[in-house]
């Protein structure tokens, strides 16, 4: 077992962090694609509107506790040791994982087992994601912090990706095999942590916000969850943003992050400390990492819902292997974030995050704007550059923001910093999810419902089933194609299809019909959600250009950051050429 002052302690701790995030990430992308083959496992159709809860909350559940919890996690991090509260949370993402795989009921109350237990796991994976920055910036010396850290984010923003591929392959064989892949690397992972990961940043020793932490909690859940819940229709409205629950949740969970704003400007130890935004570094740095997130997470959707609604099905993949499919063909996104990333990182270390930063959010603008002229059934070798394209700008972003962030705060709050930006990350994950999809309802719900009314009375299908269906609000014929179903097959009912001619039965189940006829309304609704994001890119790029002044280093911090970067010099041979005596490289030379 290496000490923490030993050379290579740090590439254990980057590793075994790397593991971590990986598997926290992954997590959240492989149930998203295996929502089919878990829902028929459990016996149950997630597309019946009294379903809709659960497929809402398997989707979101995770990413919320996350979004909730990581700052809170982040502060216990300062107080009691990040490596503690990281190590926990290796510890209950494993033990739930084998809960989660062992769910022994069907119908509502299987889903809400994995609901339930599903919450629990997120909150192991918070504790992951708000403490293994901090353990990286601990370990890592100023020079090599940018490349540390980009491994790191990378592998997280990677693993959403990844996500979808591995569960596509593993939905195919068994939907439990989604959570049993997660006990090996887990157990592997939570004794590696607890034998070798040490506690060497600076503690602070603070009392618990409780009431910080109940207000946060209860305001920022209501707020994500009504916004979720907006894109569900309400009342002969496509959407539900005039629901009463749903204008409840935004204004009464606003008025309580207000009051949580206020009690953290007056407790002794807040444990979201507001006084880190007056550092203008973090405070962009946050903003942009928002927007990103957003972004991100958007175009996410958007291309699932693309490629296994339109594209695949066109080029004869069967609906029930699309989710698999679409997986695959993101891979060039993958590939983009893998290549990126440890570079950016590294070459921030030497030329300063901040023309990284800005860059690649930039490079993911261009790319938007190149998916915006797409056709509906493009050719695919463009739109793997696109994506590749799109890739390359999230890693370039990546690495540097979360450097440029975390070099920006004092070291004693390094935890509650990391919990602050994770906080922002998975929070834009969650918004995506309601801004995109209530931008996408909004350009369908005009053109959408004629579409398929002509449509189907042109194949036989009578007037008045014809018009009950197109009066199907859109986010279900989105919902089924996100899911990998069937969608006429699903709304027309096999009584109906029995009822046409075999022709006309087929030709509407057929792989040709759904998706020329939604392929324009869908398109129509793409150009808003492309250009917001686009918007969104150019936007967190000029906030990436704001520089504040660097967080002061306090003595104990300077002590340590002066050995480790000795240990690192002594390991290195010695070059006359630049062997002319270098200042201590402490945080105001990060912030470039």
């Amino acid at each position: 077992m290496l000490t923490s002052d030993h050379p290579r302690y740090k590439w254990v701790a980057l590793s075994n962090t790397t593991l971590g995030t990986l598997l926290a990430t992954i997590n959240s992308s492989i149930v998203l694609i295996s929502l089919p083959a878990i829902f028929k496992g459990i016996d149950i159709n997630p597309l019946e509107p009294g379903n809709v809860s659960y497929l809402l909350w398997m989707l979101i559940g995770y990413m919320l506790v996350t979004a909730v919890l990581v700052v809170t996690l982040g502060r216990l991090g300062d107080m009691y040791g990040r490596v503690r509260i990281y190590n926990a949370g290796f510890a209950i993402f494993t033990v739930t994982s084998v809960v989660l795989s062992l769910d022994p009921f069907d119908g509502g109350g299987g889903a809400l087992w994995l609901i339930g237990w599903r919450v629990v796991q997120a909150i192991g994976g918070a504790m992951l994601m708000a403490n293994s920055a901090a353990i990286i910036t601990d370990a890592f010396p100023a020079r090599q912090r940018g490349m540390a850290l980009g491994v790191n984010i990378v592998s997280a923003l990677a693993g959403s990706f990844i996500g979808l591929v591995a569960g596509g392959v593993l939905a195919e064989w068994d939907w439990r095999s989604v959570f049993w892949v997660n006990i090996p690397l887990g157990v592997v992972g939570t004794v590696w942590a607890y034998r070798s990961l040490h506690d060497t940043g600076v503690r602070r020793k603070a009392k618990i916000d409780w009431w910080g932490n109940a207000t946060f909690a209860v305001g920022l859940t209501a707020v994500l969850a009504a916004i979720t819940y907006g894109i569900q229709p309400y009342g002969g409205h496509t959407m539900g943003w005039t629901s009463p629950w749903v204008l409840t949740g935004l204004i009464g969970g606003a008025i309580v992050l207000v009051v949580f704003g206020l009690i953290e400007t007056r407790v002794a130890e807040p444990m979201f400390p507001l006084g880190l935004f007056r550092n203008l570094s973090f405070l962009s740095g946050n903003l942009a990492n928002l927007l990103a997130s957003i972004a991100r997470g958007g175009l996410q959707f958007m291309l699932i819902i693309w490629l296994q609604g339109i594209w695949l099905p066109q080029h004869g993949y069967d609906y029930e292997s699309t989710p698999l499919w679409a997986g695959i063909y993101l891979v060039p996104l993958t590939i983009g974030f893998l290549a990126a990333g440890p570079l950016a990182g590294t070459l921030s270390d030497r030329f300063g995050p901040r023309p990284f930063a800005t860059g690649g959010l930039l490079v993911m603008a261009v790319s938007f704007g190149g998916l915006l002229l797409l056709p509906s059934n493009f050719n695919y070798v463009v739109f793997a550059l696109l994506i590749f394209v799109n890739g390359l700008g999230g890693g370039l972003f990546a690495a540097p923001n979360t450097s440029l962030v975390m070099s920006s705060v004092p070291a004693d709050m390094r935890g509650a910093a990391s919990g602050m930006r994770a906080t922002f990350q998975n929070a834009g994950q969650v918004l995506s999810i309601g801004v995109f999809f209530s931008l996408m309802v909004a350009g369908l719900a005009s053109s959408l419902p004629g579409t398929l009314s002509s449509g189907l009375t042109a194949q036989g299908v009578p007037a008045d089933t014809a018009a009950q269906v197109a009066a199907t609000p859109p986010v279900g014929t989105l919902f089924a194609a996100f899911l990998g179903y069937n969608p006429i097959g699903e709304l027309l009912g096999q009584q109906t299809l029995n009822s046409l001619p075999p022709a006309n039965a087929s030709r509407l189940t057929g792989l040709d019909f759904f998706p020329q006829l939604i392929s324009g309304p869908f398109h129509d609704g793409l150009v808003i959600v492309f250009w917001l994001a686009i918007a969104m890119s150019v936007v967190g790029a000029l906030a990436s250009l704001l520089r504040g002044k660097p967080a002061p280093a306090p003595a104990s911090f300077i002590a340590h950051e002066a050995e480790v970067q000795a240990e690192y010099a002594e390991a290195q041979p010695l070059n006359p050429a630049t062997a002319i005596a270098e200042p201590l490289v402490t945080e105001p030379r990060r912030d470039r």
